[in-house]
């Protein structure tokens, strides 16, 4: 999509100079970021370079000292209690490394009950929205299955499909496929690649460098708690003047194909 394209959208979430410390620790350093509705923006960096902490800021798990933070036209950085933080909650879907399921529940079990719940959806509406979801992940015969009878790929599937179910404007994914084996990773890819290329708003921080360079409208990496370049995959996978960026791209780039190679 161009540039021209993208800026007709409107923006859903914004980033003003936001700081975070925890304690004497540094986290982030003057964020700056738009996402623009329909946009798939992956973060990438290193360990330790705040990259999953401004995905925390936006879903309003932790709040800056300084900055601002608004998700369409709330305000997250101004809420101050779990139970203002609950509408913007129900807006925005999240999905962990770790895959969070109930053990207890099936898998249609760990989809309907925050939309029954939480939502006040109707149990047969739910369950109608939940298998849809399962054939969207390739999951129809599991609705039964418990999260152990499961392959690590089929649970961080069923999570995709769980965060899907709040119907949310806009979806964190957060190094999705790090607790993975190699063989599983693409199985995951497959599903959030149609998910982007449907629509969905996204906010990746991942470690798979070919997938967000395939994917992305805009790419950002972080370091020491900075933005040190944005740009089209295009322009930082290949026109980067930064050697920092160049050594990094390199020496996860092998993996990460290998990784990819199940699809």
């Amino acid at each position: 999509m161009t540039e021209s394209k993208r800026e007709e959208r409107a923006i859903l979430v914004k980033m003003e100079d936001v700081h975070l410390a925890f304690g004497q620790t540094q986290v982030l350093k003057g964020i700056d970021l738009e996402v623009r509705k329909g946009d798939a923006v992956s973060i990438i960096g290193p360990s330790g370079s705040g990259k999953s902490t401004i995905l925390r800021c936006i879903n309003g798990l932790v709040t800056p000292q300084r900055g601002s933070i608004t998700v369409g036209q709330t305000a997250v950085h101004e809420l101050k209690s779990e139970a203002e933080r609950i509408p913007l909650r129900k807006r925005i879907g999240i999905v962990f490394q770790q895959y969070n399921l109930f053990p207890h529940l099936s898998v249609l079990e760990n989809i309907v009950i925050a939309p029954v719940r939480i939502q006040g959806v109707g149990r047969p509406e739910a369950e109608r929205h939940a298998r849809e979801l399962l054939a969207r992940v390739r999951l129809s015969d599991k609705e039964h299955a418990y999260p152990g009878e499961l392959s690590g790929g089929q649970q961080q599937r069923v999570a995709i499909a769980r965060a899907l179910a709040m119907r949310p404007e806009l979806v964190l994914f957060d190094e999705v496929t790090s607790a993975l084996d190699p063989e599983t990773v693409g199985e995951v890819l497959a599903v959030i690649r149609e998910l982007v290329a449907d629509g969905l708003t996204s906010i990746l921080v991942t470690h798979e460098m070919r997938f967000a360079e395939e994917i992305s409208d805009e790419v950002l990496f972080t370091e020491g708690g900075r933005i040190v370049e944005r740009g089209s995959p295009a322009s930082l996978f290949h026109n980067s003047s930064n050697p920092r960026i160049h050594s990094f791209i390199n020496g996860l780039g092998s993996g990460a194909k290998t990784r990819e190679s199940a699809l």
